[in-house]
């Protein structure tokens, strides 16, 4: 288990490393209450009328002109994440950013996606001491997320592809083309125009 040891870096470090990391951090802990509470400000900001893209700029990291998410919304930290402009995000987006996530463009995502880029050991003793890491996730400009897509860690989803709703993303998919199912196939290049 030489992998799983404490060394002369933070936890926080070790997570934007991408190397394991202690998950029961203080200062982690932390930070994600810090994100929890951005996120119910948000939702009643949102909700209210109130000027809500004020929060959400305190809570994502880089957030485009034109950004549209309607809550509730769930992040670990949200300073990893990057929303291109344009991009509209619909109901109950959990967004687990360990790691970073970067969203292109013009992207439509659908109700109740999932992007994940935590990984736990498979082993039970580095699990029981809360080991974790993170692998980063990358959504192309003009991507389409259908309702229920789970993208899980290290995936990249190419430019103008569409994602069918409930798949489960395992793999990178290329730019320009349809994929469904779980795991997630691409069964076909985009259509023409």
């Amino acid at each position: 288990m030489n992998e799983f040891h404490v060394d002369d870096r933070s936890n926080r470090e070790r997570m934007e490393a991408g190397d394991w990391y202690l998950g029961d951090d203080p200062e982690l802990i932390a930070e994600g209450r810090r994100a929890a509470s951005l996120s119910a400000q948000y939702h009643a900001a949102f909700t209210s009328g109130d000027d809500a893209h004020a929060i959400l700029d305190q809570l994502i990291g880089q957030l485009g002109a034109h950004v549209e998410i309607r809550p509730p919304l769930y992040v670990d930290y949200g300073r990893y994440i990057s929303i291109g402009a344009g991009t509209y995000i619909n109901y109950n987006f959990t967004a687990l950013d360990v790691a970073a996530i970067t969203i292109g463009r013009d992207c439509q995502i659908g109700p109740n996606v999932q992007l994940l880029p935590p990984t736990h050991p498979v082993p039970a003793e580095p699990r029981q001491q809360k080991w974790e890491a993170g692998h980063p996730i990358t959504i192309g400009d003009n991507v389409w997320l259908g309702g229920g897509v789970i993208v899980l860690a290290g995936v990249t989803i190419g430019d103008n592809s569409v994602v069918g709703a409930g798949a489960v993303v395992t793999k990178d998919i290329p730019a320009d083309v349809v994929a469904v199912g779980n795991p997630a196939r691409v069964i076909k290049p985009l259509p023409s125009d």
